[in-house]
């Protein structure tokens, strides 16, 4: 066993043992506060939240990197973590590789917040357009989509003060947390820098070239990002945001010369 963690390079190490001692938190913390009656959250407080949410704090963008939804979430995240990262670290050094890691994570969620703010622009103007006219009948053309996560009986009876808090609700919905991001930045990295290693997944056992996986999955983080197939609630675009800013990064030490 201490070989074997002693072979993980130290970035790496650390990295994963955040991730766990931070998902393990998010399971004990609740119970553990209540005990003095305080309710903390840490997906809600750590998670990145829509920039345009009252709970959104610019640490997020860094802090949503190390925070998970589920064991499953988490345990895949870090086994890629593991598997391309050691290698990455070996090549790159600590200071780079981290660099790198925590880069491709922050472009993920910039990548994020531009997807939310197209997403909910024609939304969240409808809502100030009926809180200007102290009515709720223009939001009836999304009362459907509003219904998913609201309950109520008339929207049309909505005042102006109703709309405000219906509004500061619908912003402080979307949450993304993982570090999915990283992990495709550094699943590129590992494509551009072992182009010819082979890959298998679990579900197609057959041994794939990096880059042809890496472009694969690319294009199918594009494919479902662009048709936001309902019920799924995985951030595509934040996925192609880590690959984009890996590509950036890359580019440019790769003009410097010193990748």
């Amino acid at each position: 066993m201490n070989n074997f963690l002693n072979s993980i390079p130290p970035v790496v190490k650390n990295l994963l043992a955040i991730n766990i001692i931070l998902w393990l938190l998010t399971l004990v913390s609740p119970s553990f506060f209540a005990r003095w009656g305080v309710n903390i959250n840490l997906t809600d407080i750590l998670g990145m939240h829509y920039w345009a949410s009252e709970k959104f704090n610019p640490a997020q963008l860094l802090t949503y990197i190390f925070m998970h939804g589920g064991f499953n979430h988490m345990f895949f995240n870090m086994f890629a973590v593991y598997m391309f990262g050691s290698a990455l670290e070996n090549i790159w050094g600590p200071r780079r590789f981290l660099f790198y890691y925590l880069l491709t994570g922050v472009g993920a969620g910039i990548i994020q917040q531009l997807f939310w703010t197209v997403e909910f622009n024609s939304m969240v103007s409808t809502m100030n357009e009926a809180i200007s006219a102290n009515s709720g009948e223009l939001l009836l053309g999304y009362q459907s989509e509003l219904s998913k996560y609201f309950s109520f009986s008339n929207l049309r009876a909505f005042d102006a003060a109703a709309l405000i808090d219906l509004k500061r609700m619908f912003l402080d919905l979307p949450i993304t947390v993982g570090a999915s991001g990283s992990v495709f930045g550094l699943l590129l990295a590992f494509g551009w820098l072992f182009p010819e290693a082979r890959l298998m997944l679990i579900f197609f056992p057959v041994p794939i070239k990096a880059r042809i996986f890496v472009a694969m999955y690319g294009v199918l983080e594009l494919f479902l990002g662009v048709a936001n197939f309902s019920g799924d609630n995985v951030a595509h675009f934040a996925h192609l945001g880590g690959m984009l800013f890996g590509v950036i990064l890359i580019l440019i030490w790769k003009k410097k010369k010193t990748l």
